[in-house]
């Protein structure tokens, strides 16, 4: 599973990397997620990202310009599981 943080570096796209990260570990998919953070505004734009910071999920968008919470970020993967 790919999981893309879309954000410039801001204390919200920073909350939202610690939060998917803290996800991650709690269930135990270190090794199966691969996490990576995207800053290039152009790249941004072209997953249709308008508001940052934003998580998509193997190129799916499941939050944009808000950081997202524990409890959807376990939803979201445990959907993909």
């Amino acid at each position: 599973m790919k999981i893309e943080i879309c954000g410039p570096g801001c204390a919200k796209c920073h909350a939202t990397v610690d939060n998917v990260r803290r996800v991650v570990q709690e269930l135990g998919l270190e090794d199966t997620v691969e996490l990576e953070e995207i800053k290039d505004i152009v790249t941004i734009s072209k997953k249709g990202v308008f508001l940052t910071p934003a998580v998509v999920i193997d190129g799916v968008k499941v939050s944009e310009g808000r950081i997202a919470r524990d409890e959807e970020i376990k939803k979201w993967l445990e959907e993909r599981r």
